[in-house]
């Protein structure tokens, strides 16, 4: 017997490696040792402005929403999404990205299919500043079922000790704005899946006139990069704290960079609720604190903004066209655990 008689075709993979490599050498940077393939991946750790620099590390998936890329055929977004989703979690301690590493897993490996992921990959990771530097890729088949995969990545970001954002620096006065977010990104697919596949039993294909485009596109909309817009509210210093709008949504995220003796008071009705959320919404009659901690009901980001740079922070994002909402503000609160109060209602 041969080891493609298991299920495991080396020729394939030998392939597939010859396409990522193609595509992470785009992503390098100078301080990128050798290229794709060795054992481990080098880079040289040079920053000679920073005095005291931290190294910040992440890791994460796409979760569910890979089902959709699977059922459609489209591959290279969850690829992006991954990257971005990575890039935002260690921007919120105000570290930049480094380098990048992912690992697929499939049960019979295609070529094309990697190719897709791995481009989208590139493509967000340069448009990061990020070198997409290694990773791996297993044909596991009996554990996935042909055509199905998994997908994950590794980040590694750096940061000057003192610009480390912790939430300590978040005081009563401080101003909540909401970046939007593209869609669910990379959360909630499970709850939107089982509504509308399932239960509404609609094909990825088909149109939904109350969110205005096909069901399938609509979720696999991208998961936005925050990075680029804040970028210069973090190196001028008006930046008190950052909160990435993942999974558990603002209840869920929000406190995370919350210190102790504060409460942020959200104002439910200061941001427009994407049609898509309104749509599972009706479908699953799913009420609003259910839909608060279950998506992130189109704020991808909250920017914590010290009370005297309020102004500055909006007019630079409005330099940079960005949408921003004004969303609530911090105020004393008892002492003991930060907490969320709301105010008004979603707009549904």
């Amino acid at each position: 017997m041969k080891y493609a008689d298991a299920g495991v075709n080396i020729a394939v993979a030998d392939d597939a490696k010859q396409r990522i490599r193609h595509l992470a050498s785009r992503t390098f940077t100078p301080a990128v040792l050798g290229g794709i393939g060795g054992f481990g991946a080098l880079f040289s750790l040079d920053h000679k402005k920073l005095k005291e620099p931290v190294l910040v590390s992440s890791a994460d998936g796409v979760g569910t929403k890979l089902k959709i890329a699977m059922a459609m055929g489209v591959h290279s977004t969850v690829g992006a999404d991954l990257v971005n989703h990575c890039v935002n979690d260690i921007l919120v301690q105000g570290a930049e990205p480094l380098f990048f590493l992912d690992y697929l897993a499939m049960g019979k490996l295609e070529a094309n299919v990697i190719e897709q992921l791995v481009d989208g990959m590139s493509r967000a990771c340069r448009k990061a500043g990020c070198a997409l530097i290694g990773g791996e890729t297993a044909e596991m088949p009996g554990f996935y079922s042909s055509g199905e995969y998994d997908l994950a990545g590794f980040i590694v970001g750096i940061v000057e000790r003192k610009n480390i954002l912790s939430g300590k620096n978040v005081k009563p006065g401080d101003t909540l704005l909401a970046l939007p977010s593209a869609g669910l990104h990379t959360n909630g697919y499970s709850l939107a899946r089982k509504l509308v596949f399932e239960m509404a039993k609609l094909k990825p294909d088909t149109y939904v006139a109350e969110v205005g485009n096909k069901i399938g596109a609509e979720l696999l909309k991208p998961h936005l990069c925050y990075a680029p817009a804040v970028k210069n509210l973090l190196n001028k210093g008006w930046i008190s704290a950052l909160a990435h709008i993942t999974g558990g949504g603002i209840p869920g995220n929000l406190p995370r960079v919350l210190p102790s003796g504060v409460k942020a008071i959200i104002d439910l009705d200061a941001w427009p609720i994407p049609p898509i959320f309104k749509y599972l919404a009706k479908l699953g009659e799913i009420d609003s604190d259910e839909l608060l901690q279950s998506f992130n009901m189109g704020v991808g980001m909250i920017v914590i903004v010290p009370s005297d740079h309020v102004k500055e922070a909006e007019a630079d994002l409005k330099r940079r066209r960005e949408k921003f909402f004004r969303i609530g503000r911090v105020e004393r609160g008892d002492t003991g655990k930060a907490r969320l109060v709301y105010s008004g209602a979603l707009n549904l």
